[in-house]
């Protein structure tokens, strides 16, 4: 027994060692703007569905699914057997944009999923391999059929992080990009939250757009996530999407979807726009619909088309083996109703970390769709912000304002160091979960699809124990620095 003890020890060893010796070589080597490997330092050498093995022989249930790309999680069969057909082919891996039986079956199997009223007049464009390359195309796409140059954008929102989806996200300025507030109930920038703050957001889009003297030309186009993930994982209301596609309908304005992070059944129906019966004029995609590999599309109205050869080309765009294993995604996720196993997963899902809120003051607000949740870290000792209008409900409360005033759930401020806590506790515990939001407070789970209920289980108990972990240090730490005639730093 003393024996194999020690050949385990060993080994355990040698494998930390390993692990540690790729994490200091990465940190030595790789640029200053590397992110996740800051917060998750693992270093993965085996992945199945769920589940990670790190080097250091760890296992972990991912929930991060490279940033919602693994819409069947890691290495699923299909996708596998996918790209062996095509490795055991012979066909050429990389050919532009000419036509393939491969690309020919991806396409009819996009356009088999695509809302009701776009597939029978859309056309596909093939772009870079990112999804921020889909949205420079959509955004020259509109500019040319147009022949205006503006754009309207929301708050909070992220389409990139090449130059023209900066410009159109919520933490860059653009001279040729007009900021709209996105709606939300928990910090609602007209303090009321519901469908009335949706409804004033509206109007205030109207008014901008019908007043001369707003300074805000007819736009290219309109740009709009139904659901911001970086932005701290907001659902856009449906009535408020149906809003947006009136106004932009009335005046001739191409209402452009990113459904890069969204799609593929991510929020409980294939793409989110049907959530709210939207036909948007433009639909940008990209991460689950290769299947784990590289693929950026941009799908839109026929009489959009007003391209010259050449107008938008990548060298990339003809990626074989992501046509494939995006093929057998966009089918296994129809053929076996995965969206709407995510939409009733994920209310219950959604249901429990509520329990949280109830339990935990730290915990701000929970909300999401689908399998895409997210959990706002505030800080309790923090004082809350001049409450709305007399009788007007809190930020947060979902009722409209002649209901009466509703419970104050008026936000704290957010507490990303807290948010950051939780994160680190999760990955002690065998979780990975990643962070987002406007400042970085809210911890964001977006587990693959194929999640069975005994993962959710396990996923929500390990959430619940980091939470509780994190908030009882946040609660020691602040005990022990708090001075005797006040609040002490951080606590105020």
């Amino acid at each position: 027994m003393a024996v194999t003890e020690s050949v385990a020890e060993g080994a355990h060893a040698e494998e930390r060692a390993v692990h540690e010796g790729i994490l200091r070589r990465q940190s030595a080597r790789e640029s200053a703007a590397r992110t996740y490997a800051r917060a998750l330092p693992i270093v993965p050498v085996r992945a199945r569905g769920m589940t990670i093995e790190g080097a250091d022989g760890r296992r972990y249930l991912d929930c991060l699914s490279g940033a919602g790309t693994l819409a069947l999680g890691h290495n699923h069969p299909v996708v596998l057997e996918a790209i062996r057909r095509v490795l055991d082919s012979g066909a050429p891996l990389s050919v532009l944009d000419l036509a393939t039986p491969v690309k020919d079956a991806f396409i009819t199997e996009l356009f088999r999923t695509l809302p009701a009223g776009l597939a029978d007049r859309a056309r596909v464009q093939f772009c870079g391999p990112a999804g921020t390359d889909a949205v420079e195309a959509a955004l020259k796409l509109v500019r040319t059929a147009t022949g205006r140059t503006g754009m309207l954008a929301f708050t909070g929102a992220y389409h990139g992080m090449t130059a023209g989806a900066m410009a159109a996200s919520g933490g860059a300025g653009d001279v040729r990009v007009a900021r709209l507030p996105f709606p939300q109930d928990y910090r609602c920038p007209f303090g009321v939250g519901g469908p009335r703050g949706a409804e004033l957001g509206a109007r205030l889009t109207e008014s901008l757009l019908d007043d001369p003297k707003s300074g805000v030309p007819l736009p290219a186009g309109m740009i709009v996530e139904p659901v911001q993930g970086e932005g701290g994982v907001l659902p856009a209301p449906d009535g408020w999407m149906r809003r947006m596609r009136e106004i932009t309908a009335e005046r001739s304005v191409p209402l452009i979807a990113d459904e890069i992070q969204t799609g593929v059944g991510r929020t409980g129906a294939f793409w989110a726009v049907e959530h709210s019966g939207v036909v948007p004029d433009v639909m940008v995609m990209s991460k689950a619909i290769g299947g784990s590999l590289p693929l950026a599309v941009v799908v839109y109205r026929e009489d959009l088309d007003a391209w010259q050869p050449g107008a938008h080309a990548g060298t990339f765009r003809g990626n074989q083996l992501a046509m494939a294993a995006g093929a057998a995604t966009l089918a296994h996720v129809r053929e076996n109703a995965l969206a709407e196993r995510a939409a009733a997963l994920g209310s219950r899902m959604l249901s429990q970390l509520s329990r949280l809120r109830d339990a935990f003051p730290c915990v701000g607000d929970v909300r999401g769709r689908g399998l895409m949740l997210g959990i706002e870290l505030v800080d309790p000792e923090s004082e809350k912000p001049t409450p709305g209008p007399a009788g007007a409900p809190s930020a947060g409360d979902h009722r409209h304002a002649a209901d009466g005033p509703g419970p104050d759930r008026t936000p704290h401020r957010a507490a990303p160091q807290l948010a950051a806590a939780v994160q680190r506790e999760c990955l002690d515990r065998g979780l990975i979960v990643e962070l987002g939001g406007r400042h970085a407070g809210v911890v964001r789970l977006l587990p693959p699809l194929t999640i069975s209920d005994e993962q959710a289980e396990a996923v929500m108990d390990r959430l619940a124990d980091a939470v509780a972990a994190a908030a009882r240090r946040q609660q020691d730490h602040g005990r022990g620095h708090r001075h005797p005639d006040g609040p002490g730093p951080g606590n105020g």
